[in-house]
């Protein structure tokens, strides 16, 4: 069955994501079991920052360049401005070992699955990772149909 779930944020686990096929190669679509994705919702600890990749890990861009980036340059000043204010308060947030929620896009760099974050938040509940573990497990039954899962 040909489904899309690329207008939603889809919870996947970090073997998922890195599992993830691109569907074709050079667009901004990824399939996961004949799903189409380009969305998703990780949750995890930081394990590096601006660091090299480590196997297992998925990772997380947030862009902090909206002041000299040309992409932004075509939009109206204040937005640019609140948008990079944003992306700094949540920046400034992130800390080694901090149990994390990032939603975003999925991209690829260099033929690796990466997350372009459009939101960043620290989770405080101790119990927010085997929740995180549970609902992409029922998802991932019910919704994504894969019953292997």
């Amino acid at each position: 069955m040909d489904k899309s779930l690329s207008l939603v944020h889809v919870k996947l686990l970090a073997f998922d994501l890195l599992s993830l096929a691109q569907s074709p190669p050079d667009t901004p679509t990824f399939s996961l079991d004949g799903v189409s994705l380009s969305r998703t919702e990780v949750l995890g600890v930081v394990v590096y920052l601006c660091g090299r990749r480590r196997t297992g890990c998925v990772p997380c861009i947030l862009w902090l360049n909206h002041a000299t980036s040309p992409y932004f340059a075509r939009q109206r000043p204040q937005g640019v401005r609140l948008i990079a204010d944003l992306a700094n308060s949540q920046a400034s947030l992130v800390k080694l070992g901090a149990v994390t929620r990032v939603c975003g896009r999925i991209t690829s760099y260099q033929g690796a699955v990466q997350i372009t974050a459009s939101s960043v938040a620290v989770e405080r509940d101790p119990n927010a990772e085997v929740l995180h573990l549970l609902d992409c497990l029922k998802l991932a039954r019910r919704v994504y149909d894969r019953p292997g899962s």
